[in-house]
């Protein structure tokens, strides 16, 4: 993703938003098919399952995001955490669905908007609130997803850094300086 200037705080955390999204996207492309349903430990949730919860976060947070609590009464958020989904197929399709009730709630919003209240757990934050609680959690998960991708998938050797690829610091900037590579 390549970055934009922008003093817009819907297009940043949008764009914050699509960055994590591809990321992730990204490790689960390289992680092995078993590696998206294994727990390291019986403490640790497997991919599928952080996932899971994610796309659960997400239905219930961004549907009808401006106009009902964000912490929704149809949510079990218990049930997140197990039984996870069985195949690659369903994992991105529940991924998929997460990421559409996000992106269908904040692509209409206006910079004006960010004032607005909104309820999480009956709870009044500001939209800007709301949307800074989510990308704080999300890039918590989607660090958690991608250490076990490059985990699972570097124990066949098959893992390539998604983001800036070790000791290439330097190469990185260079790229980022003639504008081949992003920042973000």
């Amino acid at each position: 993703m390549t970055h934009q200037l922008t003093t817009s705080y819907i297009k940043d955390s949008t764009g914050l938003f699509r960055y994590y999204k591809k990321l992730v996207e990204r490790a689960l492309a390289q992680c092995p098919d078993e590696g998206l349903f294994t727990s390291l430990d019986e403490e640790s949730n497997c991919i599928a399952i952080i996932v899971k919860h994610m796309a659960g976060n997400m239905r219930s947070r961004w549907r009808d995001f401006l106009t009902t609590d964000g912490e929704k009464p149809d949510r079990n958020r218990d049930g997140e955490f197990e039984a996870p989904p069985k195949t690659r197929a369903e994992l991105m399709e529940l991924w998929e669905s997460g990421w559409k009730y996000l992106f269908d709630a904040l692509e209409p919003l206006s910079d004006e908007d960010v004032t607005r209240t909104v309820t999480i757990r009956t709870e009044p934050h500001s939209v800007m609130q709301a949307i800074n609680r989510q990308i704080a959690h999300y890039s918590y998960h989607v660090g958690q997803i991608a250490f076990l991708a490059k985990h699972f998938a570097a124990q066949s050797g098959q893992w390539t850094a998604v983001t800036v690829p070790r000791k290439k610091s330097a190469d990185f900037n260079a790229r980022v300086a003639s504008g081949q590579a992003s920042q973000r």
